[in-house]
């Protein structure tokens, strides 16, 4: 049986900051101190509940990654990004095995083609009490074409995307956290700075829990296809341009050096 739509409530949302569009407006994530109903923190990685819970049937949490307004993985340093990695899916994994919930999400928007409100970095770890957030997703989803197996890392252009047009996919032990946070912060590098000649600006990072691995998936992000909105029908490049993604993303690897770790 399919899931029910979550129910969306605008009186709640009318309320919400927004600095996206408007980068003027002030940031509530920019003043720790007046912060409320911090569940854990760890330096500057705080993770709270979400003030303006707009889902219905949900426990809607933030993970705020970094003091600095404007950092993102792209440019954090790597030992940064890592302790930003083990701080958000330590909390979503102990989240997922409290029980509590029908399923766990969690996932990051960037960007003002992202969906999200704030420009400050943060990722969103969600409980669902009745859907699962996973049922329309399926191992084809989260494989592909190969980029490079590495450090227990294997990268992927999917070449059967949940909505398309290019789903990148990086998987790995449960356990292996930092080479996951690397071969995650190589994605989202060629994503904003290379895929597209340079001319995508926002993405989605998305977890998934896979028997004993976790799977990431960065979706660079342009306008939502009607195909998609209209029909739920997934677009994808020609099989071609996938593995030229594929390369390019291979070569972002090999200048990082990570493709050759151990």
């Amino acid at each position: 049986m399919p899931n029910q739509p979550l129910i969306f409530d605008t009186a709640i949302a009318k309320d919400k900051p927004e600095n996206i569009r408007h980068p003027h407006n002030a940031c509530p994530f920019c003043d720790p101190g007046q912060l409320t109903d911090i569940i854990a923190q760890d330096a500057d990685r705080i993770w709270l509940l979400n003030k303006f819970p707009t889902l219905q049937a949900t426990w809607q949490t933030i993970v705020i990654e970094a003091a600095r307004h404007d950092g993102d993985i792209a440019t954090y340093s790597s030992a940064q990004n890592r302790a930003v990695f083990a701080f958000a899916l330590k909390h979503w994994q102990a989240t997922i095995a409290s029980g509590r919930f029908k399923s766990v999400l969690c996932y990051k928007s960037f960007g003002p083609h992202s969906g999200g409100s704030l420009r400050h970095p943060h990722m969103q770890i969600v409980g669902l009490m009745a859907a699962d957030g996973y049922a329309n997703v399926t191992a084809a989803n989260l494989t592909g074409y190969s980029v490079l197996a590495v450090d227990q890392v294997q990268v992927t252009v999917s070449d059967r995307p949940i909505m398309g047009f290019v789903e990148i996919n990086v998987a790995a032990p449960a356990t292996a956290i930092a080479p996951l946070a690397d071969a995650v912060q190589q994605v989202v590098q060629y994503t904003l700075n290379t895929y597209f000649h340079g001319q995508c600006d926002s993405y989605n990072l998305f977890f998934y829990p896979r028997d004993d691995q976790i799977v990431a998936k960065v979706v660079p992000l342009f306008n939502v296809s009607p195909y998609y909105i209209g029909y739920r029908l997934a677009q994808a490049d020609t099989p071609k341009r996938m593995r030229a993604i594929a390369e390019e993303i291979r070569q972002q690897f090999e200048r990082s050096n990570l493709a050759h770790s151990n």
